[in-house]
């Protein structure tokens, strides 16, 4: 008999792409960055978005052009992920915000199929949804890797699980969560008007297409979700209070129009901004949950906060814990940006190829 090597993968496991944006194009890229330099990964089936799927065959790139460029092909989703798509032990990497995508999720873990996420549609939505997920991974054998839906592969969820695992008890989880947030409180001085450095941050990408989406704090209430559930908390979704900075005028505009109304967020930014000034603080748009809920919002900190630190799109997390108790665990580093999640992604699936 001949020996195996411990981090041999099984010769059929392929790989499997949804999603062909910003990210899903960096996970291609860096998927072929790392090949070049030797590095043992599955073979790189396919790609699908909302359009199109596509066979991939030694060409990525090539098929990641051409379903970008296809126009649709009805259906996609469903053959594609029922038939030729996914068998045992195959890894699917999900690069999208479907819900629809998300709903998957438990039905491929339950057959085998390893799931490697940026959508947190799947853990920080229904908690019904989250639980499935974790008792399907369990039951098939498959694992769940959502390292990048919270901090862009920062050691956020790793780390909560670590300590859950070792006995500690979680009191308390708060943080800047939001990377375009962060950039944008790093960045407003009062001085400029606000809408200017939302337009600014969303030609930079670190904002959504409609960058109410981000001003809302809906992203953060799905990641404290997340980050909840790991820490052994669960929270439902009505119970994180979110305070959205899109006043209501705007809030009710169809997304252009919205973007050209952006400047109905001035006054009310620049007073808070006065606000922080007067007492000596500054502005963060902050996340946190306890056994007793959670808040999303925008809050007045002093400058010597553990949270009033960091710089850029940096996400900047404080656990506090039996063993994190007098001073809590920081966590910081970059929490936007295409490459940097589709590092984490890659880095999930090759934890899952490793694995004996």
């Amino acid at each position: 008999m001949s020996a195996v090597l411990p981090f041999a993968r099984p010769a059929s496991r392929r790989l499997a792409l949804l999603g062909t944006g910003t990210v899903g194009t960096a996970f291609v890229q860096r998927y072929q960055s790392l090949q070049s330099r030797g590095i043992d990964l599955p073979q790189f089936s396919w790609l699908a978005n909302s359009r199109t799927a596509r066979a991939c065959g030694q060409q990525p790139t090539q098929a990641l052009q051409h379903a970008n460029d296809a126009a649709r092909d009805v259906p996609v989703l469903q053959p594609w992920a029922e038939a030729e798509g996914l068998q045992r032990g195959d890894v699917v990497v999900d690069a999208t915000a479907s819900d629809d995508v998300a709903n998957w999720h438990e039905q491929w873990l339950a057959r085998g199929v390893h799931v490697v996420t940026a959508n947190k549609l799947g853990q920080g939505a229904q908690l019904a949804r989250a639980q499935a997920i974790t008792d399907s991974g369990q039951g098939g054998g498959a694992h769940y890797g959502d390292s990048a839906t919270v901090g862009a592969g920062l050691p956020l969820l790793s780390s909560l699980r670590g300590l859950v695992a070792g006995g500690d008890r979680i009191h308390r989880v708060e943080g800047v969560l939001s990377g375009s947030l962060a950039w944008l409180f790093h960045h407003y001085d009062g001085q400029r008007a606000f809408s200017e450095w939302v337009r600014e941050a969303a030609v930079a990408g670190y904002t959504e297409p409609d960058p109410r989406v981000d001003l809302s704090g809906e992203d953060v209430r799905r990641k404290l979700l997340i980050l909840a559930r790991a820490s052994g908390i669960a929270l439902r979704a009505e119970q994180v209070q979110v305070t959205s900075l899109v006043p209501d005028a705007l809030a009710a505009l169809p997304t252009a129009a919205a973007i050209e109304q952006l400047s109905l967020l001035d006054a009310p930014l620049h007073a808070q901004w006065e606000q922080a000034r007067e007492q000596g603080g500054c502005l963060r748009f902050i996340g946190g949950f306890d056994a007793e809920g959670a808040t999303v919002g925008l809050r007045i900190i002093p400058r010597d906060h553990p949270l009033a630190g960091g710089a850029q799109t940096d996400n900047r997390v404080a656990i506090h814990s039996d063993r994190y108790n007098a001073q809590p665990l920081l966590i910081q580093g970059p929490g936007a940006g295409a490459e940097i999640t589709a590092a984490a992604l890659l880095d999930d699936v090759l934890t899952i190829t490793r694995a004996r």
